[in-house]
């Protein structure tokens, strides 16, 4: 076992650099980028893009950028008639004065000492902007995956007891729609009827918590906190407890056909110490096991157009602005420190398994 996750760990870092060397690639040839973005900001006038490049001399050259260069050629779209020498500058300040290969290397270094950097068109570090997000995202994740664990496992089992019933087919019915409903269009629908969009004003639309928060008691907190997340909540668990909902069934049934669930039966074993003491142990195993697996797929993943609908300003709306906006500190600092996360959460899914199950032995599989 301890071979196996020794493995596990070594292959993280071959697998992270592919991961990093694909999506620099895949950069190195997406249109536009942000000296671009400045370029394009200074031909519509915008007298703040120069302030944002760093360094004692982007003011002064930003101050001439709109000066003609008769003879002045460049590659990027836009920058005619704008001086070389603010276009050298602003490669210099974004790190595009050495060749694609430099520059990667140096991320890596960079990344190896959990170096991230800072944004290029906020005054901010990279694991700082993480670090401001984290609540919001933390909020959703946690909950979201607390909610349709707690609602999932109580209706799987049920629909397995009642397997065929009026109740499993009607129960079906409603977690496949709510399946098929996409959540922004679900949020759209709580938005319309309780955040004041065409009906009732009962929820508010922005934030995780009101103005006057601090002012308020712990009880008032909490209530106010609650009252914050209840719509973006209930827009993303309505499509996320299906999946685990049919997983709990069958695994439930799976069990009850077993020998050992007819063997109890036979010895006189009442059916609540048949079903809870025996098969919910084993039945849980792979539900219970994944839920690291779980809680970082709902941390990650799905959230970006809920935090947009509801105004949440979370890990989904900054890696997505970052990447309209160019940012790339932002986006490769957050792409490096997901998939890190993603692949250890992985192993401790595992870790999970063998701990719930001892007679689980990775060292028999393939890696």
């Amino acid at each position: 076992m301890l071979a196996y996750f020794i493995r596990r760990i070594f292959l993280m870092v071959p697998t992270l650099l592919g991961i990093m060397a694909l999506s620099f690639v895949i950069i190195q040839f997406a249109p536009g980028g942000p000296v671009e973005k400045i370029i394009a900001q200074l031909q519509g006038q915008d007298s703040g893009a120069a302030s944002r490049v760093g360094g004692g001399s982007g003011g002064d050259i930003g101050a001439n950028a709109a000066v003609a260069a008769g003879d002045a050629s460049s590659t990027y779209r836009g920058a005619q008639g704008l001086d070389p020498a603010f276009i050298k500058e602003l490669e210099r300040q974004f790190g595009f004065d050495k060749p694609a290969h430099e520059r990667f290397f140096k991320m890596i270094t960079d990344y190896a000492r959990f170096d991230f950097g800072r944004s290029f068109f906020r005054d901010a570090s990279v694991v700082s902007l993480i670090k401001e997000k984290l609540p919001v995202s933390i909020s959703l994740g946690l909950w979201m995956t607390l909610i349709a664990y707690a609602i999932s496992i109580p209706l799987g089992i049920r629909k397995a007891l009642h397997d065929g019933s009026a109740f499993d087919i009607w129960t079906s019915a409603v977690i496949v729609v709510g399946y098929a409903i996409p959540s922004f269009l679900f949020a759209v629908l709580l938005v319309v009827l309780f955040a004041g969009g065409s009906f009732w004003q009962i929820f508010p639309l922005r934030g995780l918590t009101s103005s006057n928060f601090d002012e308020l008691s712990l009880a008032g907190k909490v209530i106010d906190y609650l009252w914050h997340i209840a719509l973006p909540l209930s827009a993303m668990v309505i499509s996320q407890f299906a999946t685990l909902t049919l997983l709990t069934k069958n695994s439930f049934l799976d069990e009850i056909r077993k020998q050992y669930v007819l063997t109890a039966r036979m010895k006189g074993l009442s059916e609540n110490r048949v079903l809870y003491g025996h098969v919910f142990r084993n039945a849980m195993l792979i539900v219970i096991a994944g839920f690291p697996g779980a809680f970082v797929h709902a941390f990650f993943t799905g959230s970006l157009l809920i935090e947009t609908i509801f105004s949440l300003d979370g890990l989904g709306y900054l890696a997505y602005s970052a990447t309209l906006d160019r940012d790339y500190p932002v986006v490769f600092g957050s792409l490096f420190i997901f998939s890190l996360m993603g692949l250890v959460v992985t192993l401790v899914t595992d870790l999970t398994y063998t701990f719930i199950d001892p007679r689980i032995d990775f060292e028999a599989r393939d890696v």
